[in-house]
């Protein structure tokens, strides 16, 4: 048996087929010769540069290559370039199909012209580089085969496209266009997604775009499944039309500055999946018909001006994962079908009006929930127990309501519970809270401020001596009038970062054991009834002396308030040591002057006394240091001036004397900074020091202080001296003129 091969030359190349065709040469082989055959055509072809690409593809990519640079150099040096790094050709003649670089560090100025040979090109992705430029999307005039084209994430700038050249763009079929993250301003014109009625992702997110989103989106590309306007600066009214829309899947339009109502049809895109309007200027309520759309999985409207309550029929957006519609004015009762959305992971309805009992709703259906944050409302009773059903549950914020009684020992269970926050609600019993709590074994930040208000001191003998609280981060027991002292089952917790026991009526001394805990660099003791030295074993806090902390500083789900800051990192906390406002005494240690990563030193209101450290001026990150309010003598250390970071200073009502020193920092502090101290004197003082003149400087202290008598003698001296001196002058004048008498006379 044999086999019949043909081979045909083609532009001067020998190819091979397996099917008949009309070819100059025809060969019949027996078949047991077909593979060594097969063979030595392939070597042949392939030393012949059969599969080398394109010439005019090839030098299209050289000039874009020494057009741009990148770090490391691209690999671009064998002479097939559909072998080079980031390029693929397709079937067309060894056509460059695809150019993906993404992240390789080019960077230039992008020309189109040079790409615009690539016509086989359907994909380029040059996104995450430092590439720059104005008008990038000439391009597509020419490569009418693209279908994705990302060039997000560089340094791209200007108009997005002149409309002068809207007429080259009808043969473009791209399908997905990403310009996010560039320098991109203007408007949109309304004809510019007109051209492509294929496109079905268009993202411009993250520049600078302004007038309103074009109303044009949705009928010149029919087929979209995916738009991104937001973290623009876009205005005005969503436009009307988007029900033709028909396809969309994802909407996000948001931080931007759009207003009015959220238009009707947008209710009747059946098909989207997640809504992200946030950080805009949206008022109205929320339309019923939003229950409609049964695909939505994510609805994001929150830090809007929404009113009104939810849809009573919640319940029936029963894929819904996402919603977030915290920082609005929504008010009423949450209805009772939202517990019906059994998939919801993410409940944020902080910062609004609404209000009831919460423990009437069964939270027990939401096993998949993971956070939820309902703080900033006006919801009464306890806390439910079908709360501590939500077994995946992570995250739970129920600060700023009305809530009442205790804890429910059933949250001992919740082992997946990071973060909790019950902060300003009236509960009771902190004692039994704490030990209920220390069964969380996951849990890093507590926070339960002015809560269980003038109960009974927190170092319970049972807490003492129990373990718990092995990955807690964050402390916070401030405002609760809590008495006794500073409970010594703190110092077992060995990854405690922040401690916050501010506004209580603690007494007796600061404990030592403060200086042995490893990660701790956030102590906030003010306003107690702390009295005693100000240990001098602080000097030594690990935290705040080196970053040597292997713990993770991850985001949290939900952010928290700390010193009206809000947080979601712990990195992101002002490393401080705060015991203002107690009864300390005695000198300021200068040990202190040890914890260089120390960026806030609140010293105020005590009794300490003494001089102000000049080892002070070796916390270099320094930027809030407040000694007012105590019995402070001497002068203000020069060497503060030093402190290159210092944004907040206070000496006022101390004993201090002086020049205030000038120079860095110091100029910019106003006389608020230095008031209640009359021995200080400056310009910003309006207060001249006194000039001590020179004849004084070289007088010697000591013959002043120690030999007064000496003083006087001297002056005494100088006066008979002077008299006698006198006398003699007297007397000779008196002879010379007998004398000059006699002489004319005789």
């Amino acid at each position: 048996m044999s086999t019949l091969i043909f081979l045909f030359l083609v532009h001067g190349q020998m190819k091979l087929k397996l099917a008949a065709y009309p070819i100059p040469i025809c060969v019949c082989v027996p078949t047991e010769s077909m593979s060594t055959l097969i063979f030595l055509f392939l070597l042949l072809f392939s030393s012949s540069g059969a599969f080398s690409c394109n010439q005019i593809d090839r030098h299209s990519l050289l000039s874009f290559y020494h057009q741009t640079s990148s770090s490391p150099p691209l690999n671009w040096s064998s002479t097939d370039c559909c072998q080079w790094e980031g390029v693929a050709c397709g079937s067309y003649g060894s056509r460059v199909t695809r150019l993906s670089l993404p992240g390789r560090g080019l960077s230039g100025i992008f020309i189109t012209p040079v790409l615009a040979n690539l016509s086989f090109l359907s994909h380029l992705n040059l996104s995450r580089n430092h590439l720059s430029g104005s008008s990038p999307l000439t391009v597509l005039s020419s490569l009418n085969r693209l279908r994705t084209l990302d060039l997000s994430f560089n340094s791209f700038s200007g108009p997005l496209l002149s409309p002068d050249s809207s007429d080259s763009f009808s043969q473009v079929s791209v399908r997905t266009l990403d310009l996010s993250s560039n320098r991109f301003n203007g408007s949109i014109d309304p004809w510019f997604l007109s051209w492509s009625k294929t496109l079905i992702s268009f993202n411009v997110s993250n520049n600078s775009f302004s007038g309103p989103i074009p109303s044009s989106v949705c009928s010149g590309s029919p087929f979209i499944e995916i738009l991104d306007f937001s973290m623009n600066q876009f205005s005005g009214g969503i436009f009307d039309g988007f029900g033709e829309c028909s396809q969309l899947q994802i909407f996000r339009a948001g931080s931007n500055s759009l207003s009015g109502w959220l238009p009707s049809d947008l209710y009747s895109v059946r098909t989207l999946k997640e809504i992200s309007l946030s950080n805009n200027r949206f008022s109205g309520p929320i339309n019923g018909s939003i229950v409609l759309l049964s695909s939505l999985r994510a609805l994001e409207l929150h830090v809007n001006e929404l009113s009104g309550g939810l849809p009573t029929d919640m319940g029936l957006l029963s894929n819904l994962e996402q919603l977030q519609l915290h920082t609005n004015s929504l008010n009423g009762t949450l209805p009772p079908s939202l517990m019906d959305c059994t998939n919801l992971k993410t409940l944020l309805l902080r910062n609004n009006l609404f209000g009831g009992e919460l423990s009437s709703l069964d939270f027990s259906k939401l096993q998949k929930l993971q956070t939820i944050d309902l703080g900033n409302n006006s919801f009464v009773g306890r806390i439910p127990d079908s709360l501590c059903l939500c077994r995946s549950v992570t995250a739970v914020r129920l600060a700023y309501n009305s809530l009442v009684g205790e804890i429910p020992p059933c949250m001992a269970s919740l082992k997946s519970l990071t973060q909790l926050s019950v902060s300003d609600n009236y509960l009771s019993d902190v004692v039994g809270a704490l030990k209920i709590l220390r069964n969380c074994d996951n849990l890093a930040v507590l926070f339960m401020s002015r809560c269980f208000h003038d109960e009974t001191a927190i170092n319970d003998d049972g807490l003492r001596h129990q373990s718990g609280f092995e990955n807690l981060q964050i402390l916070t027991l401030g405002g609760c009038n809590l008495t006794g002292q500073i409970p010594s089952w703190i110092a077992k917790l060995r990854k405690l970062k922040s401690l916050n026991l501010s506004y209580n009526k603690m007494s007796g001394p600061v404990p030592t054991w403060l200086a042995d805990m490893p990660h701790l660099f956030v102590v906030n003791l003010t306003q107690n009834f702390l009295s005693g030295d100000l240990p001098r074993e602080l000097g030594r806090m690990p935290a705040l002396i080196a970053d040597n902390t292997s713990s993770d500083f991850g985001y949290f789900a939900l952010p928290f308030l700390f010193n009206s800051q809000e947080y979601n990192r712990l990195f992101n906390m002002l490393r401080g040591l705060n015991v203002g406002n107690n009864s300390l005494s005695g000198n300021i240690p200068e040990e202190l002057g040890q914890l260089k990563l120390l960026q806030a030193l609140d010293l105020s209101n005590n009794n300490f006394n003494g001089s102000i450290p000049n080892e002070l001026s070796h916390l270099v990150n320094l930027e809030t240091l407040d000694v007012s309010g105590n019995h402070l003598s001497g002068e203000i250390p020069q060497s503060l001036t030093g402190l290159h970071f210092l944004s907040w200073f206070s000496v006022a009502n101390n004993d201090l004397e002086g020049e205030i020193p000038s120079g860095g920092q110091f100029d910019t502090f106003s006389a608020a900074s230095f008031e209640g101290n009359p021995k200080l004197c400056g310009n910003v003082l309006k207060r001249k020091c006194r000039v001590v003149k020179q004849v004084e400087l070289e007088q010697p202290e000591t013959e002043t202080e120690t030999e007064p008598e000496s003083s006087w003698f001297n002056i005494l001296s100088f006066g008979l001296g002077y008299l006698v001196g006198l006398l003699a002058i007297s007397i000779t004048l008196l002879f010379n003129s007998s004398w000059i008498n006699f002489s004319f006379k005789h």
